[in-house]
């Protein structure tokens, strides 16, 4: 009896952690949110010299490298679980006062979630021209497109 509890308790171990680490591994959607623009990262560098650029990755991650001019605003999460059902927030006082500028958003890549809830939160709050790279740093910076330290 014993034996089989333990057994049964590795199980579950093992399937939970498989759980976690297929959830940073599921692809955000291929639709922006509503009142946000998906762009690639091609678009983004066309834009950037005119666009207030967001980087909603772990502070450690800004600094070994971001897009040129890019503003730190690490997005936390509230509440785990699977991508598309998690809570999280971040700094909205770094954004700017004129909810009419141009603003881009942008996380780790396909799979960064933090830049598709953070676009989605700014449209919520009434900013009207806000922009979502969702090929994130990764394909930025695979590109070999400029990245600042």
């Amino acid at each position: 009896m014993r034996k089989t509890i333990v057994t049964l308790s590795i199980l579950v171990l093992v399937i939970a952690m498989a759980g976690i680490a297929m959830a940073g591994s599921v692809p955000t959607p291929t639709e922006a949110p509503a009142g946000v623009t998906m762009i690639s990262a091609a678009d983004a560098k066309t834009q950037i010299s005119n666009t207030q650029v967001f980087d909603m990755r772990k502070a450690l991650n800004y600094g070994k490298g971001h897009l040129p001019g890019a503003t730190s605003v690490p997005y936390k999460w509230t509440k785990k679980g699977h991508p598309s059902q998690r809570t999280g927030k971040f700094d909205v006082s770094k954004l700017p006062a004129d909810k009419s500028e141009k603003i881009l958003f942008h996380s780790d890549g396909p799979n960064g979630w933090k830049s598709y809830y953070a676009s989605k939160k700014a449209a919520e709050m009434g900013y009207t021209n806000v922009l979502w790279m969702r090929d994130g740093f990764s394909t930025w910076s695979e590109k070999g497109y400029t990245v600042e330290h």
